[in-house]
């Protein structure tokens, strides 16, 4: 039986690469001269530090230039308000979401269910398979699923014929 798996995910090589680039950028640029300006990385945060907000958005846009450039989609982050810190720095996180969390995995589930086709979906861990009798039905559903909004970037794997 025909079969596919919707994934979400993030490529942590490219992120890291990202990083670094706008790191080295950051660096040099002259606007952030004698700043502490940088991005640190932690698995699934990304952490922003700068002077001030403005900064701090500054950084993001550099950051968000160098992840789209590395072929990271960047509706996978979610970013969070920009904080001062005691020190009367700023700082943002930016987390990376990996996979698709149960709610979202039942709309996905609900949105193929209703869409009428004659497949079955089930949610297995972070991803939802999807089965069907003919290819050209998983086709169709791809393809209805790539023009909904759900929030973050899909990746449909594992195709079997």
């Amino acid at each position: 039986m025909p079969s596919f798996d919707i994934v979400s995910e993030v490529d942590w090589n490219e992120v890291r690469n990202a990083v670094n680039q706008a790191n080295r950028e950051i660096g040099t640029r002259y606007d952030f001269k004698g700043s502490d300006a940088r991005v640190e990385e932690a698995d699934p945060l990304l952490t922003l530090h700068a002077d001030d907000r403005f900064k701090v958005g500054q950084v993001l846009d550099v950051l968000l230039l160098k992840l789209s450039r590395r072929g990271v989609d960047v509706a996978a982050l979610d970013k969070s308000e920009p904080k001062s810190s005691p020190t009367g720095k700023s700082v943002q996180e930016v987390r990376v979401q990996q996979g698709i969390d149960t709610d979202r995995a039942r709309k996905i589930v609900k949105i193929v269910k209703g869409g009428k086709y004659k497949v079955q979906a089930a949610i297995q861990g972070e991803q939802v398979r999807v089965t069907g009798k003919k290819r050209d039905d998983l086709q169709e559903v791809i393809a209805f699923l790539r023009e909904q909004d759900l929030g973050l970037p899909l990746q449909f794997t594992n195709f079997r014929d």
